[in-house]
């Protein structure tokens, strides 16, 4: 939009924007997720669906219809109802899609849940969730065995296991098969029909699907409220955008599916009728030959596997036609381009809201510029001093973002949502700036600011900086407390393989920061590590990094000297 609002008819960007917002309006949209899976098990039938190569297992889209059927009949029978909570901790695994699926034909919420946690962090969600039931992978029985005392309204009997379940629980499979026709792909779950699983009560586009806990870097985590309307309109825009104008039926998928991307990245690949290659778990040692050995099209690539596979003859070999570059460096952004010959595009999303603020494809003249793009459809963005009044274009303020189907709120979380709601518009926690062409830009997270001597230091802009030198594979930027300017910054470097510090040494990091930033965002303490504790989707984990004396082991730029 221009300075009073109008298009700017004359930028390529904002007229591709303008007709996805047109197109996004007059798509129909199936009203639930099993409404969904059914119309694509239609269209697509016998098409494979979802290739979990390291289980050696594919499924068509015909699978995924009647598992899911099969499975909600079987749950149905157990007790699960229109609302019931149900845990779902599982790898990534053929089973977690189908469970969702069975789970949303039913009109029950799914709780997904981390793989990684621990038994006080399980403990805590089983409860804050009141999970009646639960799927869960053997491999995690243990944890569960740790629970002291049981989550109340779990009861032993109502925990579903995928491979060998203990006397006293329920076997997936077992589960699964015991839905047969009559109750499963028989008609109304009564055992009186012949056709589809249809739920006793009817299940709406406004009713509730998962229970998404977030990260909880800052706390506990909250459990974000998101509709079947959150899931279909976010997989379907993502399509419109991202595949249908490349035609991409191939995607690889490698986070974890506790989390919301492989979520939404698995209904987008089925939208497109294409199939999606689904990894264990990351690799990044492996990753390049999965794009090349499976001829992935689409895929969100690590920016770090830019430098972990430098240029060769193999680039040549990839398939690849669209990227998500998730808050990459303009450098590596164009350099992924030049290599791959691939679309790579920013966008700025969260849990709560799904889609935010994307850049279209066409938006070619932005590339490189490090902006997320452009208002998505069905959302409303401003820009918004701690006053409530929005900034002038090119200040820094926070996004605040308004639109169809983003999360009810955080359950049973009244004063957080009392701090994260101001009618309709809901507060990202996110720091932007708005350009003179009228893109958006991130400039970091309000908690992810280091204060210094009344300045504020986004963590991003350092890192960012830190990213174009060629010995540095990935850094994190960290306050440390100091009685004099309140906090100084540290960063912490990861090398590429087979360099050392003596390779990037902090002179060198130090005079490369002194050309790029100002002097009160040059760091204090420089750090070097073989790797960051990180989240399942490879984001660094900064909330593991401060225990202890965070000077420790770090070169004092100010004092000259290894502490």
């Amino acid at each position: 939009m221009g300075a009073e609002g109008t298009p700017m008819t004359d930028d390529p960007g904002h007229r591709a924007m303008a007709a996805l917002h047109a197109a996004a309006a007059a798509m129909d949209y199936p009203a639930t997720l099993g409404e969904f899976l059914r119309r694509q098990a239609r269209a697509h039938g016998d098409t494979v669906a979802a290739v979990y190569f390291e289980e050696g297992q594919e499924v068509t889209y015909n699978d995924l219809d009647r598992a899911a059927d099969r499975l909600a009949a079987g749950l149905l029978r157990m007790g699960v109802r229109k609302g019931t909570h149900v845990s779902v901790m599982l790898p990534n695994v053929k089973e977690f899609a189908i469970t969702w699926f069975a789970l949303g034909r039913l009109g029950a919420v799914m709780v997904p849940t981390n793989t990684a946690y621990t038994a006080s962090e399980l403990a805590f969600l089983l409860t804050d969730a009141d999970c009646q039931f639960m799927v869960i992978d053997a491999e995690f029985l243990p944890r569960l065995a740790e629970l002291d005392p049981w989550p109340p309204l779990l009861a032993r009997g109502r925990v579903i296991v995928r491979g060998g379940a203990p006397a006293d629980m329920a076997s997936w499979q077992a589960v699964h098969d015991g839905g047969g026709p009559g109750d499963g792909p028989g008609g109304n779950g009564q055992g009186d029909g012949d056709g589809p699983f249809a739920a006793p009560s009817p299940v709406s586009a406004t009713d509730l699907l998962n229970l998404q806990y977030t990260s909880g870097t800052t706390g506990f985590p909250k459990g974000c409220m998101l509709s079947h309307e959150y899931w279909v309109l976010l997989s379907h825009l993502a399509a419109l955008q991202r595949g249908q104008a490349q035609n991409v039926k191939r995607t690889l998928i490698w986070a974890p599916f506790f989390y919301m991307d492989p979520q939404w990245q698995l209904l987008m690949t089925l939208r497109l009728g294409g199939t999606a290659f689904i990894a264990r778990r990351m690799s990044l040692t492996r990753f390049m030959d999965w794009v090349v050995d499976f001829g992935i099209e689409y895929c969100a690539f690590p920016e770090p596997a830019l430098k972990r596979f430098p240029p060769s003859d193999r680039d040549r070999q990839t398939r690849l036609k669209f990227i998500n570059s998730f808050g990459w460096s303009a450098e590596g952004n164009l350099e992924v381009e030049r290599r791959f010959g691939v679309v790579a595009r920013n966008t700025f999303g969260m849990t709560e809201i799904g889609s935010g603020i994307s850049l279209p494809p066409e938006a070619t003249h932005m590339v490189g510029t490090g902006t997320c793009g452009l208002p998505s459809p069905f959302r409303e963005v401003r820009i918004l001093a701690p006053d409530g009044n929005e900034v002038p274009r090119g200040e820094i303020g926070e996004l605040w973002i308004a639109g169809r189907a983003i999360l009810w709120g955080y359950y049973k979380r009244p004063e957080a949502n009392a701090e994260s709601f101001r009618g309709r518009w809901f507060r990202t926690g996110d720091l932007f700036r708005q350009d003179e062409r009228g893109y958006y830009h991130i400039v970091g997270r309000i908690k992810d600011m280091i204060r210094r001597a009344g300045e504020n230091i986004s963590a991003r802009e350092v890192e960012a900086v830190l990213r174009r030198l060629d010995e540095v594979e990935d850094v994190a930027a960290l306050p440390v407390p100091d009685p004099l300017r309140r906090e100084e910054v540290k960063v912490a470097l990861m090398l590429r393989a087979g360099l050392g510090p003596d390779d990037c040494p902090p002179d060198k990091v130090l005079a490369h920061c002194e050309r790029h930033l100002a002097a009160f965002k040059v760091p204090r303490y420089i750090a070097y590590v073989d790797d960051f504790p990180r989240t399942p989707t490879r984001k660094i984990a900064k909330n593991k990094m401060t225990a202890g004396d965070p000077r420790q082991g770090a070169y004092d730029r100010i004092d000259g000297v290894w502490r």
